[in-house]
């Protein structure tokens, strides 16, 4: 009996221990598995994108090919060939990057004062600048349209890029108040002590060393004002007009503009934001390390 009891627990256990294998071999393969799933997923959308870009319009409508069977780069040569889509890319980029100039200038002061004083309502002032954020640009655009209208400054690059600050700069100045509160206060009352006065501190010791926080806030005011399409195309109309809204009214001429030229427009878009985070991928996490670190 004591026999036929043992055999039973060691059956027991070894079935348990055989589960357990099992189960840990299923956790491994979905780890393995779960993110190539995703990744393949989100990338998708852009697959579809570029194999349309360099496809014929026939061949697009009436043959459904994985890869451009033909080939061709003709729909990146109308693009570049069309000067109203150059200037148009153009405007996008002159507002974007004062959009990042501007953002900057109000945030890192902005930052440093959060970080460094303590004033009546600060942190629910820090917590309102960032909830400010999550305003839908749709809620904005008429009555910046308005405003812009009375200053005359509509349909300019100055008024894309101001209106994109309403999103860009809160954003900054959270990310930047990690980044300075990661430097400790020792460093100002150094300074000081070493003859430096408020502007040449700022200006010489810590902004370099604040450096990669200043890249990972440049990169996300840079991002969203790249993709940003609604108030750009709100705010603009002929002089400003940005690249995204050539796209948007392709797009609703669908049957009249051809798709792999759409495709090509819309890879163009791409570009640029890809390039970016090539280059700045190092700085990027280097950053993201130096906010953690409070």
């Amino acid at each position: 009996m004591t026999r036929t009891n043992e055999s039973i627990n060691s059956g027991k256990a070894f079935d348990n221990r055989t589960k357990g294998a099992l189960s840990a071999k299923i956790r491994r393969n979905c780890k393995r598995i779960v993110p190539v799933v995703y990744v393949a997923f989100l990338l998708l959308p852009l697959y579809f994108l570029v194999n349309n870009s360099f496809k014929t319009e026939y061949e697009i409508k009436y043959q459904s090919t994985p890869i451009p069977m033909l080939g061709t780069i003709a729909n990146y040569k109308a693009v570049f060939d069309d000067a109203q889509s150059m200037m148009a890319l153009l405007n996008t980029v002159i507002y974007v990057i004062l959009n990042v100039i501007l953002s900057l200038i109000a945030a890192i002061p902005a930052a440093y004062a959060f970080s460094r004083f303590s004033f009546m309502g600060d942190r629910h002032l820090l917590f309102w600048l960032l909830a400010s954020r999550m305003t839908p640009p749709a809620v904005v655009a008429v009555p910046l349209l308005q405003f812009y209208t009375v200053l005359q400054i509509a349909d300019t690059h100055l008024a894309v890029a101001l209106a994109h600050c309403l999103f860009t700069v809160p954003i900054a100045v959270w990310i930047l108040e990690g980044f300075i509160s990661a430097v400790p206060k020792e460093l100002d009352e150094a300074a000081q002590i070493d003859g430096y006065r408020f502007p040449g501190f700022f200006l010489k010791i810590l902004l370099p060393v604040i450096a990669p926080g200043i890249g990972v806030a440049a990169f996300f005011c840079f991002m969203f004002s790249w993709a940003e399409v609604l108030l750009a195309n709100w705010l603009t109309t002929v002089d400003a007009a940005p690249f995204g809204s050539i796209i948007m009214r392709a797009g609703i001429a669908l049957e009249l503009v051809p798709i792999g030229l759409i495709s090509a427009m819309a890879v163009l878009t791409i570009v640029p934001g890809a390039i970016m985070i090539y280059f700045v991928r190092r700085h990027l996490a280097s950053g993201f390390a130096m906010g953690q670190l409070k």
